[in-house]
């Protein structure tokens, strides 16, 4: 069969896989936290007929090779963790990371994972949660009768509340929150719920406090937006649209070909 039907197949298939990658990131716009994904691609093996070098005479040789592709193929799905826009929401435990890090947070089994979602909430013990109801590590408790708008997050993760009954107007210190980085963050895997977990390719979490030793800083009462472009998303789109149609193009050209060659006999 002719080779060029499988190789713009090939294309329409990796197009497709790239379409997918683009329309889950679109729906992920608002998701916060949120980091695009971009879908790289590399060509298939090749068929070498004549090699470069081959001697050509007794003096000379073939200045350049004879080979042929047989199309292109998914190769990864990279994550891209470039900042998202900060958006202000006024909620006292909504944050956001403004640098490098991870929120690391405890799964109901006992593992960790890390995010980039800063909005939180405070469970029916005090207790500093994600939305799923995931404690927020290390654990910030928050004491009773604390007045919910006097909640503050430095950006060196010093967390204080006031406490009238107990302080007066002084605010009390009840926790620190701790942020984590990794030597690749690219090599997380995404689990769902705005979550990463580690894999070896990731290597193991780095602590430190926020706003030291290469941390990000913490933005208190506000939220770290989906990196997503919405116009490079589209511009993306467009492109791969128009290559679905090209790899197409070459199937049905392949086929007008062969169509005349059975006409040949007629």
């Amino acid at each position: 069969m002719v080779r060029s039907l499988w190789t713009g197949a090939s294309g329409m298939i990796g197009q497709q896989s790239n379409i997918d990658t683009i329309s889950n990131n679109l729906a992920n716009v608002n998701t916060y936290g949120y980091r695009k994904v971009r879908a790289e691609f590399e060509d298939l093996i090749y068929q070498t007929i004549r090699t470069a070098g081959t001697p050509a005479t007794e003096e000379t040789v073939v200045p350049v090779g004879t080979q042929m592709g047989h199309g292109v193929k998914l190769a990864a799905t990279q994550r891209m963790f470039g900042q998202g826009p900060l958006q202000a929401t006024g909620n006292p435990t909504d944050m956001a990371i403004e640098g490098e890090g991870f929120f690391r947070v405890q799964l109901q089994d006992g593992t960790y994972a890390y995010t980039r979602n800063g909005a939180f909430a405070v469970d029916q013990n005090g207790r500093m949660v994600s939305s799923q109801g995931y404690w927020l590590l290390p654990d910030i408790v928050l004491p009773e009768r604390f007045l919910p708008e006097s909640l503050n997050i430095t950006n060196d993760g010093r967390v204080e509340v006031k406490v009238p009954e107990i302080n007066g107007n002084e605010p009390i210190p009840v926790g620190q929150l701790e942020l984590y980085r990794f030597p690749n963050p690219a090599g997380l895997t995404a689990v769902g719920e705005n979550l990463f977990k580690i894999t070896n390719a990731s290597g193991d979490p780095i602590p430190g406090r926020p706003n030291e030793m290469g941390m990000g800083k913490i933005e208190h009462r506000t939220l770290e937006m989906s990196n997503v472009s919405v116009v490079k998303e589209m511009v993306d789109l467009i492109v791969a649209q128009r290559a679905y149609e090209f790899n197409s193009r070459t199937i049905q050209t392949t086929d007008n070909m062969l169509g005349t060659a059975t006409t040949l006999k007629r």
